[in-house]
């Protein structure tokens, strides 16, 4: 009898495994509102209905595209989350160069965390691998990256013996395109990797969570980002901004909407970039929010309170909605840069260096089977239809939008937690990068197929960040997206045990 109930028991779960996402996916398509679970509805107000779910609401089509949420759903959950995890967990992908100690230059700073758990944890030079310590130029050199006898992460410290395995032609060409990449136009400010500030951070042991940083200090990054950099006169207020009073009759938001859709459509792609991109910020403080300090062990977990206050539309005045949704423009924008960024790793010279010949080789291929992936998609953002008017205008409004991003990812340097400073910087730059993918198709078009080009060049702190940035949104739409079924119906329990089980 037990036996046959361990058995019974095995099949189920088998049978879940195999085929739980697909009848979740059918789930999620049908079921949209049902109420609250009792243990919770009974804290909130009787007007909170379940009708006012975030989750509930989180449908249809998108602002200023024709892509609809449940197929970005779909294609993101048996398509991308899959591939994602494993690309990011190899070292090219995992160990990040970036300079935390840059002063903040539009504010004297004196308000650094010192609570511990803001603190990274720099890499040891002796844990790099030799190739990534080696400098850019090796992912041009195949000599270089045959060259097996090199195993002593020490011996990186002699750039001249892997210097002299490049042919003089690979030398001229990393010459040619150090040049251009000085000069070259970024939609970041770019940490220079050789100053002695900058480290390695290795991203799987330092992850984003809630760090307790928060206050003023925190407000007045987000409000330098959206109140100047965001295309917004003074005169218009943004809702639910900590730093201005409540108005009272213009609570809604509504005036700020109307406000926002009598943009241009670049300027309002702007504004739901960076509304994007703090919502992704903010799902993962609350997926890894520290609950509780004990004895040399702080207890990290997902504050699911913290997330309503953020995102349910009855606490944040019909906001929450619409900030979920500017995430998954985010994720559009940048799916569509990776899936037009291919050509430029699917040429034969172009390596992803770490020293070791067999992993860097599995990197790459999987990194084209992503890209694969990718391109497959088929409600691409259209970004031919930005930018599209008169050439002078056009170019002005472009450059203009290049600058207001630059200048959002210099106030990354001001924010007080270093914890949060790396992954701010890290993500900022990844939509940094994939606006430069976007906005680059003539150069990427015309890329020699056996040289380096002068007219678009990837350095690899930018594909890092690209490939970590994208991989920081994939996990949250797989959650939300689970999450949606189960808060409709009201059982919260799925959403700890998808946090417990690491989803994001």
């Amino acid at each position: 009898m037990i036996k046959n109930t361990i058995q019974s028991a095995g099949l189920l779960v088998l049978l879940w495994l195999l085929f739980g996402d697909f009848v979740l996916v059918w789930f999620h398509n049908r079921v949209k509102t049902e109420t609250y679970n009792n243990q919770y509805s009974s804290k909130e107000d009787a007007s909170d209905s379940q009708d006012q779910s975030c989750f509930c609401h989180l449908t249809g089509v998108l602002d200023d595209c024709f892509c609809d949420i449940e197929s970005i759903d779909v294609f993101n959950n048996f398509k991308i989350y899959p591939r994602i995890q494993k690309l990011t967990e190899r070292d090219y992908f995992r160990y990040y160069r970036v300079n935390l100690n840059r002063p903040c230059p539009f504010w004297a700073d004196d308000s650094h965390c010192s609570i511990k758990d803001c603190q990274v944890e720099p890499c040891p030079e002796s844990k790099i691998p030799v190739g990534i310590k080696s400098g850019n130029y090796n992912r041009y050199s195949q000599v270089a990256n045959a060259n097996t006898d090199i195993v002593d992460c020490e011996q990186a410290q002699d750039l001249g013996a892997i210097n002299s395995t490049l042919s003089n032609y690979s030398k001229e060409a990393f010459e040619d395109w150090a040049r251009h990449d000085d000069a070259q136009d970024h939609f970041c400010e770019l940490d220079d990797e050789t100053s002695p500030d900058a480290d390695y951070v290795d991203l799987l042991l330092n992850p984003e969570r809630y760090t307790g940083y928060k206050g003023p200090s925190a407000w007045r990054v987000w409000n330098s980002i959206y109140e100047e950099n965001c295309f917004k006169p003074r005169s218009v207020y943004r809702p639910l901004n900590p730093l201005v009073p409540p108005r009272g009759g213009d609570d809604d938001g509504e005036g700020f909407y109307n406000w926002l859709e009598g943009l241009c459509l670049e300027k309002r792609v702007f504004y739901r970039l960076i509304s994007g991109l703090h919502s992704s910020i903010n799902i993962h403080l609350c997926a890894e929010y520290l609950l509780a300090e004990g004895w040399g062990k702080s207890l990290w977990g997902p504050n699911v309170q913290e997330f309503r206050q953020r995102f349910d539309p009855a606490e944040t005045k019909g906001e929450g909605t619409r900030r979920l949704k500017n995430l998954y423009f985010l994720y559009l924008i940048e799916l569509r840069a990776l899936s037009k960024v291919a050509p430029y790793f699917d040429r034969a010279f172009v390596n992803l260096y770490t020293g070791d010949h067999q992993e860097d080789q599995a990197s790459k291929e999987l990194l084209l089977q992503f890209f694969n992936e990718t391109k497959a998609f088929p409600m691409h953002f259209d970004e031919k239809s930005m930018f599209a008017g008169q050439k002078i205008e056009a170019k002005t409004l472009k450059e203009e939008f290049r600058l207001h991003f630059k200048n959002i990812s210099r106030i990354m340097d001001c924010v007080g937690c270093s914890k949060c400073r790396l992954w701010g910087k890290l993500q900022t730059q990844g939509l940094g990068t994939a606006l430069k993918i976007l906005f680059s198709e003539k150069e990427i078009k015309n890329l020699p197929e056996h040289s380096p080009s002068k007219g678009f060049q990837l350095t690899r702190q930018e594909i890092v960040a690209l490939l970590n940035g994208f991989g920081r949104l994939i996990p949250l739409l797989y959650t939300l997206c689970l999450y949606g079924w189960y808060y409709c119906l009201g059982n919260w329990v799925v959403f700890i045990r998808a946090h417990n089980g690491k989803t994001f």
